[in-house]
């Protein structure tokens, strides 16, 4: 697993894995891609043409980068050569545990297994592998290429060696790994992001507010903050001086009694949410608004990394 990384294996070209090889070939990895749609190359070619923009305004060099990916005609071409696999399938168990199967055979010995799984954990597909110790979850936030977050999460069976290996990797491709050290479905963002979900959609079906005012107080008040804190300090610098042991002593109690509603599952119910979402955005093409929201979250990014630097320079 001290193998460098050089070669880089996407199974599976959606959003995900599309977003994956443009970050691998950005970095300068050869990135081999498998997937039976028809139109792989033309989506490989349209993906890297409108991910440069977002990987150049990361600083990484974009010349050159279709001549870094390969279009393999099935996995064991894509994965013959590999240093790193990163699987993009569907989330059904028994799909990714013929998948792990064949890659676990076809695959180099010294390569990185890893999975994109949004929800499933590694050992629910890898308990009947012999060779599971270089399998591990590596979850990003869509789309990968820009959101550094990735879910790092071992299995059962994922021995260290490989643990360090997947840190040591996503590191080098610029992204925030962080480790989790205990399966659970969802794994940690997914879980905080279906509890928003959630309640805003209950809030939505109450009629207390509208998609789009439920958007605007996320991005104007909780979105700004988490951007720049994460919950724990954002609490704890809401205690003032007191910390977080003031806020949770003297607000604490009061918070934790506020019921908080589920959403309903009525399909009427349900319809509705998804009429008021559609009244809201549907109008705009999917293209417009996406590019909207990666030109706001590459600026996000990048004023942070310019205060990052400011405050590094000052401790030196």
């Amino acid at each position: 697993m001290t193998h460098p990384f050089r070669t880089a294996a996407v199974i599976g070209a959606g959003t995900i894995g599309l977003s994956w090889t443009a970050l691998f070939a950005a970095h300068g990895l050869n990135v081999h891609v498998s997937d039976p749609r028809p139109d792989l190359p033309e989506a490989i070619t349209e993906a890297l043409a409108a991910f440069a923009p977002h990987l150049a305004a990361q600083g990484l060099d974009t010349d050159g980068l279709a001549d870094r990916v390969h279009v393999a005609a099935d996995v064991t071409e894509a994965v013959r050569h590999a240093d790193i696999v990163q699987e993009n399938g569907p989330e059904r168990v028994e799909f990714k545990k013929e998948l792990f199967a064949r890659l676990v055979r076809e695959a180099p010995g010294h390569a990185l297994l890893l999975s994109s799984s949004s929800a499933i954990p590694a050992t629910a597909f890898t308990t009947e592998l012999e060779d599971a110790g270089r399998i591990l979850i590596g979850h990003p936030f869509n789309p990968p290429h820009l959101l550094p977050l990735v879910e790092v999460v071992p299995g059962e069976r994922t021995t260290e060696e490989a643990v360090r290996a997947a840190v040591d990797f996503y590191t080098a491709v610029g992204r925030t790994p962080v480790v989790e050290r205990q399966e659970i479905p969802g794994f940690v963002g997914n879980r905080l992001q279906n509890a928003l979900s959630r309640q805003a959609v209950h809030l939505v079906q109450q009629g207390v507010v509208t998609p789009e005012d439920l958007d605007t107080v996320v991005t104007h008040s909780l979105g700004v903050r988490w951007a720049t804190v994460g919950p724990f300090l954002g609490a704890h610098l809401g205690g003032g001086p007191g910390g977080y042991r003031h806020i949770t002593e003297h607000i604490g109690s009061t918070m934790q009694q506020m019921p908080l509603g589920e959403p309903s599952q009525d399909p009427e119910d349900r319809e509705r949410v998804i009429q008021a979402v559609e009244r809201a955005y549907a109008s705009t093409p999917y293209a417009d608004l996406a590019e909207a929201r990666d030109h706001r979250q590459l600026a996000v990014l990048s004023a942070l990394e310019d205060i990052r630097r400011t405050e590094h320079t000052k401790e030196i």
